[in-house]
Protein backbone atom coordinates (compact mmCIF):
# COMPACT_ATOMS: atom_id res chain seq x y z
CA UNK A 1 0.00 0.00 0.00
CA UNK A 2 1.20 3.48 -0.84
CA UNK A 3 -0.15 6.49 1.02
CA UNK A 4 -0.41 9.61 -1.13
CA UNK A 5 -0.78 13.13 0.23
CA UNK A 6 -2.50 15.16 -2.48
CA UNK A 7 -2.09 18.89 -1.98
CA UNK A 8 -3.77 21.59 -4.02
CA UNK A 9 -1.62 24.68 -4.48
CA UNK A 10 -2.15 27.80 -2.40
CA UNK A 11 -4.20 30.73 -3.68
CA UNK A 12 -2.86 32.28 -6.87
CA UNK A 13 -3.35 35.79 -8.18
CA UNK A 14 -5.92 34.44 -10.64
CA UNK A 15 -7.75 32.48 -7.93
CA UNK A 16 -8.16 35.77 -6.11
CA UNK A 17 -9.59 37.32 -9.29
CA UNK A 18 -11.86 34.31 -9.97
CA UNK A 19 -10.26 33.64 -13.33
CA UNK A 20 -9.95 30.18 -14.86
CA UNK A 21 -6.33 29.07 -15.00
CA UNK A 22 -5.82 25.73 -16.71
CA UNK A 23 -2.23 25.61 -18.01
CA UNK A 24 -1.75 29.36 -17.59
CA UNK A 25 0.95 30.12 -15.04
CA UNK A 26 0.02 32.84 -12.52
CA UNK A 27 2.01 32.87 -9.26
CA UNK A 28 0.83 32.54 -5.69
CA UNK A 29 -0.31 35.71 -3.98
CA UNK A 30 0.62 36.52 -0.38
CA UNK A 31 -2.45 34.71 0.93
CA UNK A 32 -1.39 31.63 -1.02
CA UNK A 33 2.13 31.74 0.39
CA UNK A 34 0.78 31.97 3.93
CA UNK A 35 -1.55 29.05 3.22
CA UNK A 36 1.44 27.00 2.05
CA UNK A 37 3.38 27.87 5.21
CA UNK A 38 0.50 26.73 7.42
CA UNK A 39 0.19 23.49 5.49
CA UNK A 40 3.94 22.93 5.80
CA UNK A 41 3.72 23.41 9.55
CA UNK A 42 0.95 20.82 9.74
CA UNK A 43 2.96 18.31 7.74
CA UNK A 44 6.02 18.82 9.94
CA UNK A 45 4.07 17.28 12.80
CA UNK A 46 3.24 14.06 10.95
CA UNK A 47 5.04 11.06 9.49
CA UNK A 48 7.99 12.15 7.32
CA UNK A 49 7.31 12.11 3.60
CA UNK A 50 9.41 9.77 1.48
CA UNK A 51 9.31 12.18 -1.48
CA UNK A 52 7.64 15.36 -2.66
CA UNK A 53 6.39 15.77 -6.24
CA UNK A 54 4.88 18.85 -7.84
CA UNK A 55 3.35 20.17 -11.00
CA UNK A 56 5.76 22.32 -12.95
CA UNK A 57 3.34 25.29 -12.93
CA UNK A 58 4.65 27.96 -10.60
CA UNK A 59 1.64 28.14 -8.27
CA UNK A 60 2.11 24.45 -7.46
CA UNK A 61 5.89 24.53 -7.56
CA UNK A 62 6.06 27.50 -5.17
CA UNK A 63 3.67 25.76 -2.77
CA UNK A 64 5.85 22.65 -2.93
CA UNK A 65 9.03 24.66 -2.42
CA UNK A 66 7.62 26.13 0.80
CA UNK A 67 6.58 22.68 2.02
CA UNK A 68 9.85 21.08 0.91
CA UNK A 69 11.96 23.68 2.69
CA UNK A 70 10.05 23.10 5.93
CA UNK A 71 10.40 19.32 5.64
CA UNK A 72 13.95 19.23 4.31
CA UNK A 73 12.85 17.57 1.06
CA UNK A 74 13.81 18.35 -2.54
CA UNK A 75 10.90 18.94 -4.92
CA UNK A 76 10.58 16.67 -7.95
CA UNK A 77 8.77 18.66 -10.65
CA UNK A 78 6.80 16.79 -13.32
CA UNK A 79 4.86 18.60 -16.03
CA UNK A 80 2.40 15.69 -16.26
CA UNK A 81 0.97 16.85 -12.92
CA UNK A 82 -0.13 20.17 -14.46
CA UNK A 83 -3.75 21.26 -14.57
CA UNK A 84 -6.08 20.42 -17.46
CA UNK A 85 -5.50 22.70 -20.44
CA UNK A 86 -8.79 24.62 -20.79
CA UNK A 87 -7.84 26.17 -24.12
CA UNK A 88 -9.66 29.38 -25.06
CA UNK A 89 -11.21 29.76 -21.60
CA UNK A 90 -7.90 30.35 -19.79
CA UNK A 91 -7.83 33.71 -18.08
CA UNK A 92 -11.56 34.32 -18.27
CA UNK A 93 -14.01 34.85 -15.42
CA UNK A 94 -17.29 32.94 -15.42
CA UNK A 95 -19.12 36.10 -16.46
CA UNK A 96 -16.79 36.45 -19.45
CA UNK A 97 -17.34 32.81 -20.41
CA UNK A 98 -21.10 33.33 -20.30
CA UNK A 99 -20.71 36.39 -22.53
CA UNK A 100 -18.18 35.02 -25.02
CA UNK A 101 -19.13 31.31 -25.03
CA UNK A 102 -22.77 31.12 -23.90
CA UNK A 103 -23.32 27.61 -25.27
CA UNK A 104 -20.20 26.32 -23.56
CA UNK A 105 -21.21 27.98 -20.27
CA UNK A 106 -24.63 26.37 -20.35
CA UNK A 107 -23.35 22.89 -21.17
CA UNK A 108 -20.50 23.17 -18.63
CA UNK A 109 -22.95 24.19 -15.88
CA UNK A 110 -25.05 21.15 -16.79
CA UNK A 111 -21.94 18.87 -16.72
CA UNK A 112 -22.68 17.80 -20.28
CA UNK A 113 -20.51 14.70 -20.76
CA UNK A 114 -20.09 15.39 -24.49
CA UNK A 115 -18.69 18.90 -24.01
CA UNK A 116 -15.16 19.58 -25.18
CA UNK A 117 -13.96 23.08 -24.31
CA UNK A 118 -12.80 25.14 -27.32
CA UNK A 119 -9.09 24.66 -27.87
CA UNK A 120 -8.79 22.44 -24.78
CA UNK A 121 -6.89 19.22 -24.20
CA UNK A 122 -9.21 16.19 -24.51
CA UNK A 123 -10.30 15.14 -21.02
CA UNK A 124 -9.67 11.45 -21.66
CA UNK A 125 -6.08 12.27 -22.62
CA UNK A 126 -5.64 14.38 -19.49
CA UNK A 127 -7.01 11.68 -17.21
CA UNK A 128 -4.79 9.01 -18.76
CA UNK A 129 -1.71 11.21 -18.34
CA UNK A 130 -2.47 11.91 -14.69
CA UNK A 131 -3.10 8.23 -13.97
CA UNK A 132 0.18 7.26 -15.62
CA UNK A 133 2.36 9.65 -13.64
CA UNK A 134 0.76 8.79 -10.30
CA UNK A 135 1.14 5.09 -11.01
CA UNK A 136 4.83 5.69 -11.71
CA UNK A 137 5.15 7.43 -8.36
CA UNK A 138 3.39 4.55 -6.58
CA UNK A 139 5.72 2.03 -8.25
CA UNK A 140 8.74 3.85 -6.81
CA UNK A 141 7.44 4.16 -3.25
CA UNK A 142 5.84 0.98 -1.98
CA UNK A 143 4.72 2.52 1.31
CA UNK A 144 5.18 6.28 1.14
CA UNK A 145 3.83 8.57 2.26
CA UNK A 146 4.47 10.66 -0.85
CA UNK A 147 3.41 14.27 -1.24
CA UNK A 148 1.95 15.36 -4.59
CA UNK A 149 1.36 19.10 -5.01
CA UNK A 150 -0.84 19.85 -7.98
CA UNK A 151 -4.26 21.20 -8.98
CA UNK A 152 -7.92 20.58 -8.34
CA UNK A 153 -8.52 19.17 -11.79
CA UNK A 154 -5.49 16.91 -11.56
CA UNK A 155 -6.43 15.48 -8.18
CA UNK A 156 -10.02 15.02 -9.26
CA UNK A 157 -8.99 13.24 -12.45
CA UNK A 158 -6.86 10.78 -10.49
CA UNK A 159 -9.60 10.04 -7.97
CA UNK A 160 -12.05 9.41 -10.82
CA UNK A 161 -9.54 6.95 -12.27
CA UNK A 162 -8.81 5.28 -8.93
CA UNK A 163 -12.46 4.85 -7.98
CA UNK A 164 -13.46 3.88 -11.53
CA UNK A 165 -15.89 6.76 -11.85
CA UNK A 166 -16.80 6.91 -15.51
CA UNK A 167 -17.83 10.55 -15.53
CA UNK A 168 -15.48 12.94 -17.28
CA UNK A 169 -16.27 15.47 -14.55
CA UNK A 170 -14.92 14.77 -11.07
CA UNK A 171 -17.52 15.07 -8.28
CA UNK A 172 -14.81 16.42 -5.96
CA UNK A 173 -13.78 19.98 -5.15
CA UNK A 174 -10.52 21.04 -3.54
CA UNK A 175 -9.79 24.26 -1.68
CA UNK A 176 -6.51 26.09 -1.98
CA UNK A 177 -3.78 24.44 0.12
CA UNK A 178 -6.12 21.56 0.96
CA UNK A 179 -4.85 18.13 1.96
CA UNK A 180 -6.36 14.86 0.76
CA UNK A 181 -4.91 11.50 1.77
CA UNK A 182 -5.40 8.34 -0.29
CA UNK A 183 -4.23 4.80 0.43
CA UNK A 184 -3.65 2.95 -2.84
CA UNK A 185 -3.52 -0.83 -3.09
CA UNK A 186 -4.55 -3.43 -5.65
CA UNK A 187 -7.64 -4.57 -3.77
CA UNK A 188 -9.32 -1.70 -1.94
CA UNK A 189 -8.11 1.89 -2.35
CA UNK A 190 -9.33 4.21 0.38
CA UNK A 191 -9.79 7.94 0.69
CA UNK A 192 -8.59 8.67 4.22
CA UNK A 193 -8.99 12.46 4.08
CA UNK A 194 -10.65 14.67 1.47
CA UNK A 195 -10.23 18.41 0.93
CA UNK A 196 -9.13 19.10 4.50
CA UNK A 197 -8.20 22.71 5.30
CA UNK A 198 -8.28 22.73 9.10
CA UNK A 199 -4.72 24.09 9.13
CA UNK A 200 -6.05 27.31 7.57
CA UNK A 201 -8.73 27.92 10.17
CA UNK A 202 -8.62 30.25 13.15
CA UNK A 203 -5.63 32.23 11.97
Amino acid sequence: MTRLYFIRHGRSTWNAEHRIQGRADPPLDEVGREQARRLAERLRGGKPLAALYASSLQRARETADIVGEALGLPVIADERLREHDVGDLAGLSWAQIEEQFPGVARRWAEADESLELPGAEPRAQFRAQVAAVVEEIIAQYAEGPVGVVSHGGTIGAYLNHLLKISSRYAPFRFGNASLSIVDVNLVRPRIVLLNDTCHLEGK
